[in-house]
């Protein structure tokens, strides 16, 4: 089984991340869905989906919980019993989860593509990036900043926030391979810290 890396973020926080490299049989081995489960992913159109659905739940095996310790609030937030929290993403071949017992975390893992510079106007103030000349580098930048609004909004986990009015993510130099960011909304504030990592062309991000 391809549980590609492990982070201790501190004695209460881990990240886990899973390369999908099994077949949906292999996955299918050594967990235990509960009936609902079972049938969501008998819905699933798509194979990939089936198997990002399966290996989040070896993820959770790797840190001695079950499908049945996972429960999903009326926005699809997951959610945890006994004061512990989760984070769950899935991109093409990997998933991930952040795991917490000590605060709410969020994260997020996305393949690099150019269409990101398409729609960066929609989530970040693009001048803000101008001045990056290259390219790559600009997907990467953007890429990262997605994903920690992604990661805060699912922190949040309702419907209402907005990438663009309700996030701010601070800037960072790559080599920092962290940074900060605040949800704005209903004259309220809260701040995270936000860590980043790049591999295999794509890129995960979580807060914590």
């Amino acid at each position: 089984m391809a549980l590609y890396k492990t982070l201790t973020i501190s004695a209460e926080t881990k990240v886990l991340i899973w390369k999908i490299e099994e077949s949906l049989d292999d996955l299918k081995t050594g967990i235990t869905l509960s009936e609902n489960s079972e049938n969501r992913l008998n819905s699933m159109k798509s194979e990939l989906h089936q198997k990002g659905f399966l290996s989040i739940r070896h993820l959770l095996k790797e840190i001695n919980l079950a499908d049945a310790d996972l429960i999903y609030d009326e926005f699809g937030k997951p959610h945890l019993t006994n004061g512990r929290y989760i984070s769950i993403t899935h991109s093409f071949e990997f998933t991930a989860i952040i795991f917490s017992y000590k605060s709410v975390v969020g994260i997020d893992i996305e393949k690099q593509r150019e269409k990101i510079l398409k729609i960066a106007h929609k989530f970040t103030p693009i001048e803000e990036y101008k001045t990056i000349a290259n390219v790559d580098a600009m997907i990467s930048k953007l890429t990262i900043v997605w994903g920690a609004k992604e990661s805060l909004y699912k922190i949040y986990g309702k419907k209402k926030l907005l990438f663009l009015h309700h996030i701010y993510i601070e800037d960072f130099k790559f080599a920092d391979e962290k940074t900060t960011g605040e949800i704005r909304y209903n004259g309220e504030e809260s701040s995270y810290t936000i860590e980043f990592l790049e591999f295999e062309g794509f890129t995960c991000v979580f807060a914590y």
